[in-house]
């Protein structure tokens, strides 16, 4: 199986294989404006995975951080997830949820995950039936174990200490406007403006109709938004979740030295650290 993103034809042709699970990761708001497609309609088998209210920190004062090891294996373990399980996950806002869960399982070693390109609706469009409701039964337990990859994360001190080092190239996915600091924050006490010495690529620049563009075309993007350093990639956004579609996407064009700034914006600019405006 890819472990970038796979079709809704391939996702059809092994719904019967024995370790396929699937995962839907939609919720029912977002800060980026986007109305959810097909509410109510859902693939067949696949299980409800509460980004919100299971696999996020739920101590954190930041919203979508990262779970605990425990919390994050016994929420999978209950959907009957295994370290054998091959996932593939999906929303019904094309592709916005499913890379924060693909990236949550690539945190905690699980490399056999992928998500749909183009979600609930890509499922749809190609004539493939749903149903009025997810998969609720009682699951055998799985039996998975996760293996934490810190190098995957960053925190707000290792921005910090990055803006003097200039190890890795933080990219900033928030749109345009958000990023130069001319239009508040979606969330109250938050100022606006940047990361220092970020780059700015929105990720809505990486996707097409709902679908991610092809890897020529994410490189050309990438080249477009000034980000052509061999560095490794930080990516950051409001609050660590569209970081991961523009993560995903620099994955599908080959790119592999990439990290996360979990606390993202949310974190960095309601503190005392550095900010620019354009």
């Amino acid at each position: 199986m890819q472990t970038t993103i796979v079709s809704a034809n391939w996702l059809y042709d092994h719904m019967q294989d024995p370790d396929l699970v699937i995962l839907d990761a939609s919720q029912s708001d977002n800060v980026s404006g986007l109305t959810p497609q097909f509410e109510g309609k859902y693939i067949p088998n696949a299980r409800f995975f509460d980004l919100k209210k299971v696999f996020s920190d739920q101590e954190s004062h930041l919203p979508n951080t990262i779970p605990s090891v425990q919390a994050f294996e016994e929420g999978v373990r209950n959907l009957g997830v295994s370290n054998h399980s091959k996932i593939v996950i999906y929303d019904n806002l094309g592709v916005y949820f499913s890379p924060r869960v693909r990236f949550l399982f690539k945190v905690m070693g699980h490399h056999n995950v992928a998500v749909l390109d183009g979600g609930l609706s890509a499922w749809i469009a190609a004539g493939y039936e749903t149903t009025l409701q997810l998969d609720s039964e009682a699951f055998e337990e799985g039996e998975f174990k996760a293996s934490f990859l810190k190098e995957l994360v960053v925190n707000a001190k290792d921005v910090f200490h990055n803006l003097n080092s200039q190890q890795d190239l933080v990219i900033d996915v928030r749109s345009s406007k958000r990023f130069e600091g001319s239009i508040p924050e979606p969330r109250q006490g938050i100022r606006s403006g940047h990361i220092p010495k970020s780059l700015n690529l929105p990720f809505k620049e990486v996707l097409h109709e709902g679908r991610y563009k092809l890897p020529e075309d994410i490189q050309k993007a990438f080249k477009q938004a000034g980000i052509v350093s061999d560095q490794p990639y930080v990516f950051t956004c409001g609050s660590g979740l569209t970081a991961c579609i523009v993560m995903l996407a620099s994955e599908i064009a080959n790119k592999n030295r990439v990290k996360v700034y979990d606390g993202s914006w949310t974190e960095w600019g309601q503190s005392e650290y550095p900010i620019e405006k354009d």
